[in-house]
């Protein structure tokens, strides 16, 4: 098994794609997982336009790299959310509109309902010898949470107001759902702090609330199971059939007492006083071998996405140390029992 080590644009979105296409392949990847803003992949574009999908290979084929998924995070926040002014600035213009939070929210659901028509136009371009190797087109993101204010239960949160966010989740995704089986795409949500999954247990209220259905999966990302206290290794098992995808990023857990918390005490990454914050990979505290073991026992064979942040550092040397951490640290299954051997003679 040969899994692709690529780079998820979205922290460089101040980059062109064809520059930090040539930038990426210096770096070590193989190819990139392409964010929904900048330059990187416009969904409006990319629907309109007859040729916008061949153009794109055509680049990261000039590159040597390759597209497994796509990322429509900011755009998938909007869909369930309590909308304010902070969306303003993660939101396309046409999204955002007038701003009125429930029309907002339905421009968002109709904006990740053409992320799914235009990941299938975009997959479909694809050269020959990288389709045989894409089961099915990816879209990464993010949900929203109608809930997340009450993840702390004060004042007490009332009888039914969480099943009733999951409930505004399911009414809101579904229809959204229904477009992507329709194109044969599948949506992986990141599970995340301020999603409508953020842990194991949200994750499987997440999966129920939508009846199951398989077109609804995750995007692992062990970075914001591990500030938690969350057992990423099992939520890979657990999950097994539903990890469509994987993001490789590290965080750092002070191992003694900080001024602030879990919740991070208001103080921006890079302050030397937060609990944790987000690290270049293999400069933190997530165990990734034994993450490649799980997934080698789930039998994933998709990309290994590096979505690199750490505040403190250089992005282009932690780009690169990354890619080459990446490809030093995965490793295929056995295919032999090992000491089944020992009888042979």
């Amino acid at each position: 098994m040969s899994r692709p080590v690529t780079l998820f644009t979205g922290q460089w979105a101040d980059l062109s794609l064809a520059d930090l296409c040539r930038q990426a392949k210096k770096f070590g990847y193989d190819g990139l997982e392409l964010a929904c803003w900048g330059d990187h992949f416009e969904v409006g574009r990319a629907l309109a336009e007859k040729d916008y999908a061949r153009h794109k290979w055509q680049l990261l084929q000039k590159h040597g790299l390759v597209c497994h998924g796509i990322s429509a995070h900011l755009v998938g926040q909007a869909v369930c959310d309590n909308i304010d002014a902070r969306h303003k600035a993660i939101l396309p213009a046409h999204v955002w509109g007038d701003g009125k939070p429930e029309a907002v929210r339905q421009r968002a659901a109709e904006e990740m309902k053409n992320t799914a028509r235009t990941a299938r136009k975009f997959f479909d371009a694809a050269p020959a010898a990288v389709k045989r190797k894409i089961k099915r087109p990816v879209v990464n993101g993010f949900t929203g949470s109608s809930i997340w204010h009450l993840v702390y239960s004060f004042p007490p949160v009332l009888a039914g107001q969480i099943e009733d966010g999951f409930k505004d989740f399911a009414c809101r995704w579904n229809p959204i759902l229904d477009v992507f089986d329709e194109h044969g795409v599948v949506f992986a949500l990141e599970a995340h702090p301020t999603e409508i999954a953020f842990d194991a247990a949200s994750a499987r209220m997440a999966v129920e609330a939508v009846g199951g259905r398989k077109s609804f999966g995750f995007n692992f990302d062990p970075s914001h199971f591990a500030y938690q206290g969350v057992d990423y290794v099992d939520f890979i098992r657990e999950f097994r059939d539903r990890i469509y995808h994987v993001h490789m990023k590290d965080v750092w857990v002070s191992p003694v007492p900080r001024r602030s918390g879990v919740f991070g005490g208001h103080l921006p990454f890079g302050h030397a006083q937060r609990f944790w914050e987000f690290r270049s990979l293999g400069r933190g505290c997530v165990n990734f071998e034994q993450i490649i073991r799980a997934l080698n026992e789930i039998a994933y064979g998709g990309p290994l996405s590096v979505e690199w942040e750490d505040q403190n550092m250089d992005r282009c040397h932690g780009a690169t140390e990354a890619a080459s951490f990446v490809k030093k640290l995965d490793f295929a299954p056995s295919r032999i029992v090992f000491d089944a051997q020992f009888d042979r003679h």
